[in-house]
């Protein structure tokens, strides 16, 4: 017979391990509860884009679509920008927190004095191009002498300008509507277009690209790289890890958005619905693959980098036609995120 005590102590023991054996259990089936964590705190931001909803910004709405903004612990909000929506002014304003605009714009607001940075370049060549129609005869930039070509207000008038005064011609310049129509029509003898809108609008109207001869500034050494990113300088200096958060998000989202074009393009129309915007799928899907052959034309590593080279360029143009009087530091201008 045991003793009364050993019967008491095995008594005890069991009942601690039948304890144990139920926490145990517990944990297994709530791993939740084991491994808590401190919920991340997201930084609220706007970005605000030069245009309204089309694949140009495909990249920004995939990164919101898919979380990516959030993951790097930004909550995100996109505003749709257009010709009453300027992004150099929600910055200024504070409507907005980080904006797409082209370089050149964004070197003329900093010579004016208002302290924005680049912090990432998305497209590295320009997507620019004056369009001509063969028969027209004209082979070469310099045959538009005394021709009628219509250009765009604005920033995509400056290296039409710069073209002209380099090659000494005087084109009849006529100030273009926001569609091709009138080169269609033969009111103009060259049209400005850009490469991954215009250019695919005028294979849409059924002219054939064996019937067309195209300029590209890039091609006559005005290479005016287009889409960045911009926030204003105090911002950086507050939240210097949102900027480089939100460049590495962006990036991502760019980088889904190319290799899934279908699926991005799904993601773009359905923005493009919820604002009104009239969505061609086929024109979509044109303007997300140029972008990509844009922002990847000097190598997959540099889609983010402003060259100083580039940068230098655009000023140089900028100051010789008078639009600005004095040309930033580079070094002040951009910070890499990357």
């Amino acid at each position: 017979m045991q003793p009364i005590h050993s019967v008491r102590c095995n008594k005890i023991w069991l009942g601690c391990y039948t304890f144990l054996l139920i926490i145990s259990s517990a944990l297994l089936f709530y791993p939740p509860f084991a491994v808590a964590k401190e919920p991340i705190t997201l930084h609220k931001t706007r970005l605000i884009l030069q245009w309204l909803p089309q694949g140009q910004f495909a990249g920004y709405y995939v990164a919101l679509e898919k979380g990516f903004y959030r993951k790097h612990g930004i909550d995100l909000e996109i505003l749709d920008g257009g010709p009453d929506a300027p992004p150099s002014e929600y910055l200024r304003s504070g409507k907005a927190d980080f904006a797409t605009m082209w370089l050149s714009t964004a070197i003329q607001k900093r010579s004016e004095g208002m302290q924005l940075i680049n912090i990432a370049q998305m497209i590295q060549r320009s997507s620019l191009m004056l369009v001509v129609k063969k028969a027209s005869g004209i082979k070469t930039p310099s045959d538009l002498h005394l021709k009628k070509v219509s250009i765009f207000d604005g920033d995509f008038s400056i290296q039409p300008k710069a073209l002209f005064k380099k090659l000494n011609i005087n084109p009849r310049i006529i100030t273009q509507s926001p569609t091709p129509n009138l080169f269609l029509r033969g009111g103009v003898d060259a049209v400005s277009a850009m490469w991954y809108n215009e250019y695919n609008t005028i294979f849409n109207a059924g002219i054939n690209e064996e019937e067309l001869n195209t300029f590209f500034y890039s091609d006559h050494a005005l290479n005016f790289p287009e889409d960045g990113i911009y926030i204003m300088k105090d911002f950086y200096r507050d939240y210097a890890h949102v900027a480089c958060a939100f460049v590495r998000a962006s990036i991502e989202g760019w980088e889904y958005a190319l290799s899934r074009p279908e699926e991005s393009i799904d993601i773009v129309i359905k923005r493009m619905k919820r604002v009104g915007v009239p969505a061609n799928r086929v024109h979509q899907r044109w303007m997300l693959m140029r972008i990509g052959d844009l922002m990847r034309s000097k190598g997959k590593d540099a889609v983010g980098v402003l060259y100083q080279g580039d940068y230098n360029l655009v000023a140089k143009e900028l100051y010789n036609i008078g639009l600005i009087k004095n040309i930033p530091a580079f070094e002040d201008f951009h910070i890499s995120c990357k």
